[in-house]
């Protein structure tokens, strides 16, 4: 079973489930889970219980779905500590679209109705859909990540109760108590007991995290990604760790990633700590923590000439973002010119226009600007051709004033027609900006010179690519990779390379 091949959200195959539940196979850990009736529990598939029957099992797709039916989480495997479900990019329907912006805490900030009008759809139809094709409904799903940020703060913090509560969303300390209780069935107090001994306590307003990683899973080509593009004042990279600052629903964030074969630290400081589900999910994002490099392994290594590069780099990372804004904005800054270029531009912006960080972290200093200061101010900033520039000014003032709306829960197809129709983006910059926003598995950047460059030295028709549906994005990194790991022989051990890459659009 592999998300590639499920023919909709909502059905899972019993014996493809169960033959993953027998195998303890820790690569379907977060695509479903798996509900004891026996015991009441509900576990990831890798779980080291001795295996149920076949009678005594059923699979959900979300935790979410198991706790609405009453299971609790088991306390052996900790299921909601496990890599996200790569479904909800892989797909692209309505309860795919959902998923990704309930993830983002979407709900929690502004409802029911907050969700389902970026979406476009009535609250009920939404709920309805939810409900067929998941087994929860919005609120159900939103609960079940509370309950999870919860976790992360009584185990991780020294917060007290109280502020833990409120920090993760819930609106009363008797609801979260409740929840706590029922989706662990253990009190906020035993919780601590047993994960603080192996978690690092926050300072402050900072925490560390231990991000679990969907393998295989190579670093290497993330560390040289991020680098490469890292914009001074809002990203750095020291060899070892990545920083950079976030903007966040309740203020900025700074993040510290040490980018490990079998997991990713994260260290966070946080302005507010209700942030802090929301702060996890965009890192997620931003690294394809959860994508199913298995099943695209899988899927096109049948293609001879693409075999190599897999063997090569197996566990290749397609980056997302971390804000719209500040990847369309950059994307623009960077069309046609090299990364070192790319990054001086953006980093005068930064300085000139970015909003400085109350409490600095090394040489992370300002967030990157808000489409307002970049619509206000940019022209007096950005230096380069006339065109590019007032083009760049035109699409923040488009943002600014809510006429051009980018999020992740949007189709691909709408997002790149929003693209598309501004002055100044073209095939390439509506592509890029689109695999990445929305963790798209199947963009093919067949404008990309690097990408051609990279296909015609293989032999590879990029012109006739369904085969490769839907992971085409991850053809376009190893493609990618083909070329910078040539120009960058260090790229294999994480150094920071200063390969150029120019594109068209």
């Amino acid at each position: 079973m592999s998300t590639a091949t499920a023919p909709n959200p909502g059905q899972l195959d019993f014996d493809a489930c169960f033959r993953a539940l027998q195998a303890r196979d820790e690569r379907f850990d977060g695509q479903f889970f798996v509900a004891v009736r026996t015991t009441g529990i509900y576990c990831r598939p890798s779980c080291p219980a001795i295996t149920p029957k076949p009678r005594n099992v059923s699979f959900v797709l979300t935790a979410a779905a198991a706790q609405q039916q009453g299971y609790r989480a088991c306390r052996r495997c900790l299921p909601d500590a496990v890599p996200g479900s790569p479904r909800w990019n892989v797909n692209s329907d309505l309860a795919s679209r959902a998923m990704r912006l309930i993830e983002d805490g979407l709900v929690d900030r502004t409802g029911v109705t907050g969700l389902a009008d970026h979406l476009g759809y009535s609250p009920r139809q939404l709920g309805r859909v939810l409900g067929e094709q998941i087994g929860a409904g919005p609120l159900a799903l939103a609960r079940a990540y509370r309950a999870t940020t919860a976790r992360m703060l009584i185990q991780c913090t020294t917060m007290s109760m109280s502020d833990v509560a409120f920090a993760a969303g819930f609106a009363s300390i008797r609801q979260f108590n409740d929840t706590i209780r029922e989706v662990f069935a253990q009190t906020p107090t035993q919780l601590r007991a047993k994960g603080a001994p192996r978690q690092a306590a926050a300072i402050g307003a900072a925490v560390t995290l231990k991000l679990a990683v969907r393998q295989p899973f190579s670093p290497p080509w993330l560390h040289w990604f991020l680098s490469a593009h890292a914009v001074p004042g809002v990203e750095s990279w020291d060899g070892q760790f990545y920083r950079r600052s976030m903007p966040l629903p309740h203020g900025p964030g700074v993040v510290t990633l040490e980018i490990k074969p079998d997991h990713v630290r994260a260290d966070l400081h946080l302005h507010d700590m209700r942030d802090l589900g929301v702060a996890v999910h965009r890192i997620r994002q931003l690294l394809d923590l959860d994508a199913d490099v298995a099943a695209a392994n899988d899927s096109l290594s049948t293609d001879h000439a693409l075999a190599p590069l897999l063997d090569r780099m197996p566990g290749i990372r397609v980056p997302g973002s971390i804000d719209p804004t500040e990847l369309l904005i950059r994307t623009m800054i960077g069309q046609q010119i090299s990364l070192p270029a790319a990054r001086t531009h953006a980093g005068k912006l930064v300085a000139a226009l970015g909003e400085p960080l109350e409490n600095p972290l090394g040489d992370i200093t300002h967030l990157f600007p808000t489409a307002a200061a970049i619509a206000s101010r940019g022209s007096e900033v950005l230096t380069g051709p006339a065109a590019r520039t007032q083009s760049v000014v035109d699409v923040a003032r488009e943002i600014a004033d809510g006429r051009l709306v980018m999020h992740a829960g949007m189709p691909a197809a709408d997002l790149r027609t929003e693209l598309l129709a501004q002055r100044g983006v073209g095939a390439w910059t509506a592509d890029y900006v689109s695999m990445r926003l929305l963790n798209n598995p199947d963009v093919l950047l067949h404008t990309d010179l690097v990408v051609r460059r990279s296909a015609a030295g293989l032999g590879i028709d990029i012109t006739n690519t369904q085969h490769w549906s839907p992971w085409r994005s991850y053809v376009s990194m190893h493609l990618w990779h083909n070329i910078i790991a040539r120009d960058s022989p260090l790229l294999s051990t994480g150094s920071t390379p200063d390969s150029p890459r120019k594109q068209v659009s």
